[in-house]
């Protein structure tokens, strides 16, 4: 992708990811935070009532063309993969109501349901709570949360900061990897990555 394409997504330039994550972030191998968040259904689901099985946090934004990268299957087969191994998959929009990249509960299911995504649940974090105790700067941010509710994983989906989908089959997968080495009792060879995409819109300010 030319210099002049990226300047041409505007909100989605990723050239401040090289900075450090903030110091409130969650710690890898301390406890998550814990949230409460409606799905685009309105049912309410709270973090910590899924101690015992291992879950991912999905930062999404439809209007991300990093997430629409990962969307053209990858996202969905990870899902897929994980959630039949008892993984429960938790999207999670924190995009603010008056962004232009905004999806009401409605619509977000539906663009979900097109795609064929696979997630457990698809959750609304419009005030952006869950985005700020997780320090979640970007879409797609994924997290690896194990059966006791620790951190075990913070960071990319992989290790190709690029919106390319030809660049997904070459790159490492890192929720793979952490997903398999988590289940097979193993400690995750890469507890954390430099995140990728497009700044989530929060309430009040960009994260």
């Amino acid at each position: 992708m030319n210099r002049r394409h990226w300047l041409g997504l505007g909100a989605w330039l990723p050239l401040g990811l090289l900075l450090p994550l903030p110091s409130h972030a969650a710690r890898i191998g301390q406890s998550a935070p814990d949230f409460s968040l409606e799905d685009t259904a309105g049912r309410s689901i709270r973090l910590s009532d899924l101690r015992g099985q291992a879950v991912v946090l999905e930062w999404i934004n439809p209007g991300c063309p990093f997430v629409r990268k990962h969307y053209q299957g990858n996202m969905q087969s990870l899902q897929s993969t994980y959630t039949g191994k008892g993984v429960t998959w938790l999207a999670i929009n924190s995009t603010h109501d008056a962004s232009t990249d905004y999806l009401a509960p409605p619509q977000m299911a539906r663009w979900m349901q097109e795609r064929g995504a696979a997630a457990t649940a698809t959750l609304m974090d419009e005030d952006g709570q869950a985005a700020r105790a997780f320090a979640a700067r970007v879409t797609p941010h994924m997290y690896i949360i194990d059966a006791r509710g620790v951190l075990v994983y913070a960071g990319a989906i992989d290790s190709i900061a690029s919106a390319r989908v030809a660049d997904i089959e070459r790159a490492t997968n890192y929720v793979r990897q952490g997903l398999d080495e988590l289940l097979a009792g193993k400690p995750l060879s890469t507890p954390t990555s430099q995140p990728y995409g497009c700044s989530i819109k929060l309430k009040n300010g960009s994260a």
